[in-house]
């Protein structure tokens, strides 16, 4: 079981409407009341993604940076497969920070993981080749071992990756969810000072009542050795079960958070 599990919020993202439109339009407020209400429902990092077509992503993720630290002291992912946007961004981020993320690509590999090392970033490291999603854990474990050489050669040891073992969707790939928990209890098993994080909206696509997929799937990879999620912590069901398991895992010590939510009438 993970000591602590790391919650990335993944609200600040410019495929998602409101939030593009902010980007085109520079409204600060919006992203500081987004940035604000993911601090204040836990969020371990802020996910910042500033990929809206046409527009300058380097220039974009900077203004998204600045805009986010001026208001919050939580630490950031950036959400970019530009370099160029990243070696703008990294200098300017305070304190810790990961990138999202590499692949099996080694264009992007080659254009990444230099600036990781160099700001001694963290890294998101997808199980998934250029063009093609892997279907079996003997696939993802292949691609994994390629990308933690990949990470030493380049300076970046395992402590720093997070593996992200690529769930699919239940709905048109029935045998994945199992397929994932066991490819996350191989990564562990391979690199047990490693991370395992999950982006947890596949596993649900094409199904009803989503929400309820999603967070009864939390404590399955949870279970199975996944310690890092990137998720929306302002939904109020999916904090309530994250302030549950922090309980029952032991890295709430005491209860105290989930009594302190529970006196506050967050969850319950």
């Amino acid at each position: 079981m993970p000591e602590k599990i790391t919650v990335v919020a993944e609200r600040i993202n410019g495929t998602r409407k409101r939030i593009g439109a902010a980007l085109e339009s520079r409204d600060a407020e919006l992203i500081k009341k987004e940035a604000r209400s993911q601090t204040e429902a836990g969020a371990t990092y802020i996910d910042v993604n500033a990929g809206v077509a046409g527009t300058d992503e380097v220039a974009g993720l900077l203004w998204l940076v600045e805009t986010v630290q001026g208001e919050v002291d939580t630490p950031l992912c950036l959400d970019s497969a530009n370099p160029k946007a990243l070696a703008a961004a990294l200098p300017k981020v305070r304190g810790s920070v990961i990138v999202n993320s590499i692949n099996g690509d080694p264009e992007r590999i080659a254009g990444i993981l230099p600036l990781v090392a160099e700001h001694d970033a963290s890294v998101v490291a997808l199980t998934m080749e250029e063009g093609r999603m892997p279907e079996t854990v003997a696939d993802r474990m292949k691609i994994a071992e390629t990308l933690a050489g990949d990470c030493e050669k380049a300076g970046v040891p395992t402590s720093r990756v997070y593996f992200d073992p690529c769930v699919l969707a239940a709905s048109t790939s029935p045998g994945q969810p199992t397929a994932v928990l066991e490819t996350v209890r191989e990564i562990r098993k391979t690199w047990p000072d490693t991370h395992v994080i999950s982006g947890l909206s596949n596993i649900s696509f094409g199904l009803p009542v989503r929400a309820l997929l999603n967070r009864t799937y939390v404590p399955m990879m949870v279970a199975s050795g996944a310690d890092a999620f990137i998720l929306d912590p302002t939904n109020a069901s999916m904090r309530a079960m994250l302030l549950a398991l922090g309980v029952l895992t032991g890295s709430d010590d005491f209860g105290m958070e989930y009594i302190t939510a529970a006196r506050e009438g967050t969850i319950g």
